[in-house]
């Protein structure tokens, strides 16, 4: 088990996109979340998220963050492999269950990718079943 902090990418978190924001939800999943997650899963051991000790957080970051996680390795992999916390603000824990995890996971049934505002370095994701490392 690995536990990751956000607070270690900013203590600011921006908002959704790279093209509007520094330090991103975009941003934070292509460079921390998405590589994180995957190692963890070929470990076969959890990733614990926690959102503490940071200035709070605009709720685009997190929907941008996690549910381009759920997108790409879909939302039952998710549920089973990550664990996010957070004791200073438990209220977003509530809003990524209810409202991010099935928007991404409706968003992925239906083939409507991820805006993208930046290119970005290929970033794994489960193409037919296995983990592959490709660009979007």
């Amino acid at each position: 088990m690995k536990i990751i902090f956000v607070k270690d990418f900013t203590e600011f978190p921006g908002l959704r996109h790279c093209s509007i924001s520094e330090d991103s939800g975009e941003l934070y999943y292509h460079k921390v979340l998405n590589s994180e997650f995957a190692n963890s899963l070929s470990d076969k051991s959890d990733l614990i998220l926690n959102l503490d000790q940071t200035t709070g957080y605009p709720p685009s970051f997190l929907d941008e963050a996690i549910g381009n996680l759920v997108y790409d390795f879909t939302l039952d992999v998710v549920k089973s492999n990550l664990k996010i916390i957070s004791e200073e603000e438990p209220d977003l824990l509530d809003l990524i269950e209810k409202e991010t995890f099935p928007q991404w996971e409706k968003r992925r049934v239906d083939s409507v990718k991820p805006k993208k505002t930046k290119r970005h370095e290929p970033w794994f994701r489960f193409l037919n079943g296995s983990l592959t490392k490709t660009q979007g």
